[in-house]
Order: structure tokens, then C-alpha cells, then sequence
């Protein structure tokens, strides 16, 4: 499968992160953001769909895609607006419990979108991608996407403040599922989403819409769901610093096994634990200088 460029729809936020209710680092994020900067790093083209506050925040947010290769032709800037934030509080596990500073119903994307071809991979998830307010938009441009042969991976990272939503966005959440190669959910996704907690009844539920699912648990080994059954992936015990870009840094590292020609299921988690682990082992949301001169010289 010959890709040429990654692109991703989602929000971005100015994460500031804690340790012992002391502030540690503050840097540009935001779940699809994430994965779209590693892959940057890594020397993917790419490009994010998404929107910033007329700021100082939003200046940052912009410059810190391009710096790291991505590009912000699909950045939509918004005066008189304010970005988001995000406060993420990192426990005695390195675990992070979010506190969000941001406005749904502000989210617009009223400026230009990408013409998507069959050579391009559109990542997308979380609430931006089922949010009421712009779903005409984000699902226009999934459809599109579809429609023209790209290869997409959704990442339901559903949150539990969501759950009052649920309501008015199931039908987009069933719909990007069935417009998916692939769909990332974590055990806790499910639970909040159909109350389900064993796996093979996610999978028949989710094989309605999509036949192949990455089903993450945490510490516990990853499961890989396709119509030819189910293979387990054990997950290596790592010291970590911080797992806040450990899930989103997963999805970057599939997404580029899967561009490397890395055909195996097993290969592909392999380079997406790679990722996350290497992001777990720093505070920040991205891969580090180390890895990037590793995949370099890889590919040399």
C-alpha cells in the first residue's frame, strides 16, 4: 500500500501539565495533534485540519506544526476567539487526570479543506470528530475521503464528560466507525459507549461497522480483531514519566508501519508501542529527538 501524505482532523489545545499540583511543561496538543506531529518529526508529510484562537496560543500552535513538518494550510485561525486549554494532572502512576478549558459550541471550521485523494491517510477521532456543531463539515470530508479511496483510521477516544452527548452523537460516532480501516478503541471507550466490557462483544459490535479494531487496555496486552480472529500483543513493562501522549503516539506509530510497507498486524504494533513507549519515557506529547534519528536512519 503506497500512501504519500497524512492527514489529520481534530481539535489542538495548549497543554499544561502537572506533577504534585506543580505546573512541569507546557506545550501545544491535542489527541489527533499529537500523532500528526510525531509523524511530522518522523519526516511524513502531513497536514492537520483544525482551529486555533486569534491569540498568542494559537501563534504558538502554528509554529510549532510548522517547525515540525506539518502543514497549517488547513489551520483555521479565528479572531476574538480564544484557544483551548487544557490542564492535565499526572498521579502517582504518571496517569493524567484532565481538567478542559474550551467551548464546544465556539469550534467552527469555516475556512479551507483538503482535496483527498486515494494516496493520503486521514487520522481522526475524539469529540472533534463528532461534535454537533461541526459535523456537517468533518463529516463531509470523511465521506469525501471514502468516497475517493484514502485510507482512514478513527480513534473513538471518548471521554467521560461526553457521556451526557452520548445522545446526540452515537449515529456520528456509528458512522465514522463504518467510514474506518481501521478503529482504535481503549476497554474504558467501550464501557462508556454500549456498557460493554468483554472484548468479543466489542468486536461484534463494532464488526457491524468496521472489520478491523485495535482494542487497547491499558497495561494489559492489546488486542488486534479482524474477520480472521483475534491475536493478543503483550505490552512491555516500561518506567514511565508521563502517559499523556502515550495512546495518540500509539496511533502515530501503526499509521507509519502501515506507510513503511509494513504489512503484519504484528509489525505494525510493534512500531506503535514503540512510539507510545518512547513518549512515555518524557514529559511531552511527542516522539523524541532519539527516536526520530533512530527511524532516520533506518531508512536510510
Amino acid at each position: 500500500m503506497t500512501k504519500k501524505r497524512v492527514i489529520g482532523i481534530g481539535e489542538t489545545v495548549w497543554d499544561i501539565l502537572f506533577k504534585s499540583d506543580q505546573p512541569q511543561k507546557a506545550v501545544p496538543g491535542g489527541s489527533t495533534f499529537n500523532s500528526i506531529v510525531s509523524l511530522g518529526r518522523a519526516g511524513v508529510p502531513c497536514a492537520m485540519v483544525t482551529e486555533v484562537g486569534g491569540d498568542h496560543v494559537g501563534d504558538i500552535i502554528c509554529r510549532y506544526l510548522r517547525d515540525n513538518g506539518v502543514a497549517t494550510d488547513y489551520v483555521c485561525c479565528h479572531d476574538h476567539v480564544k484557544s483551548h486549554i487544557s490542564l492535565a494532572f499526572l498521579d502517582d502512576n504518571n496517569d493524567a487526570q484532565y481538567v478542559f478549558y474550551k467551548d464546544h459550541a465556539s469550534v467552527t471550521l469555516d475556512g479551507p479543506l483538503p482535496k483527498i485523494g486515494r494516496d493520503d491517510v486521514v487520522l481522526f477521532g475524539s469529540f472533534f470528530a463528532i461534535n454537533p456543531v461541526i459535523r456537517p463539515v468533518v463529516g463531509s470530508l470523511l465521506r469525501a475521503a471514502r468516497k475517493a479511496g484514502a485510507w482512514l483510521y478513527y480513534d473513538i477516544n471518548f471521554r467521560k464528560n461526553h457521556i451526557a452527548d452520548l445522545p446526540d452523537v452515537m449515529a456520528n460516532i456509528e458512522e465514522n466507525m463504518s467510514l474506518a480501516d481501521v478503529v482504535r478503541g481503549s476497554m474504558e471507550d467501550f464501557g462508556y459507549l454500549y456498557d460493554l466490557h468483554d472484548a468479543d462483544a466489542i468486536y461484534e459490535r463494532v464488526s457491524r461497522y468496521c472489520q478491523t479494531l485495535l482494542l487497547t487496555d491499558g497495561a494489559r496486552p492489546i488486542r488486534v480483531f479482524t474477520p480472521d480472529g483475534c491475536r493478543s500483543y503483550p505490552v512491555a513493562e516500561i518506567a514511565t514519566v508521563s502517559t499523556v501522549g502515550a495512546g495518540d503516539n500509539f496511533n502515530a506509530g501503526y499509521i507509519y508501519a502501515m506507510m513503511r510497507g509494513m504489512a503484519s498486524q504484528a509489525d505494525r504494533i510493534l512500531m506503535a508501542q514503540r512510539w507510545s513507549q518512547d513518549v512515555c519515557r518524557q514529559i511531552g506529547n511527542n516522539i523524541s529527538d532519539e527516536l526520530v534519528e533512530t527511524l532516520s536512519e533506518l531508512s536510510e
